[in-house]
Parts: structure tokens; C-alpha cells; sequence
């Protein structure tokens, strides 16, 4: 599985090297991962994990998805997200 980062794009900036080229960047603003489940070939089918990003109110979840994150013992994220 590989390693990756998961964040929220903020916006465009240029960074100037040494030589004074301007060179244009993505701002991304990596906010705490933290794994919901795991999923696996036996009960899935498939194999990956859903993360979730950054906080949210426990009001502004439904039900369910607090039920989700409980079962993960998690607190509630902004995001959802499955890789493979």
C-alpha cells in the first residue's frame, strides 16, 4: 500500500528560487488523518481503509455516521475517504 497525504487545497502561490525564476505552487493544508475502518478481502471483498479529516460538531452528524465513528472509536471528521 502506499504512503500518501490527504489535505484540502487552499490556493495558488509562486515560490522564487535562488536564481530568481518564480516557480508556481499548490498550497495544501494537511489537516489529521485518522483511520474509520478497514476493510478487508473476507468481509468487503476488497482491501482499503477510510479515513476521515479534520473535526466536526457532533450535532452536524446524522445518526448513523455517528454510530460509524463510535464503532471506530473516532471523533467525527469533515471527510470521508476510501484507498485502496
Amino acid at each position: 500500500m502506499a504512503i500518501g497525504l490527504v489535505g484540502r487545497k487552499c490556493g495558488m502561490t509562486r515560490v522564487f528560487t535562488d536564481a530568481g525564476v518564480a516557480v508556481p505552487v499548490t498550497v495544501v493544508e494537511a489537516l489529521p488523518n485518522r483511520i474509520s475502518q478497514v476493510k478487508d478481502d473476507k468481509t468487503d471483498g476488497y482491501r482499503a481503509i477510510q479515513i476521515t479529516i479534520g473535526s466536526r460538531r457532533p450535532s452536524r452528524v446524522t445518526k448513523a455516521l455517528a454510530g460509524h465513528f463510535a464503532k471506530a472509536n473516532v471523533a467525527a471528521g469533515s471527510q470521508s475517504t476510501n484507498f485502496d
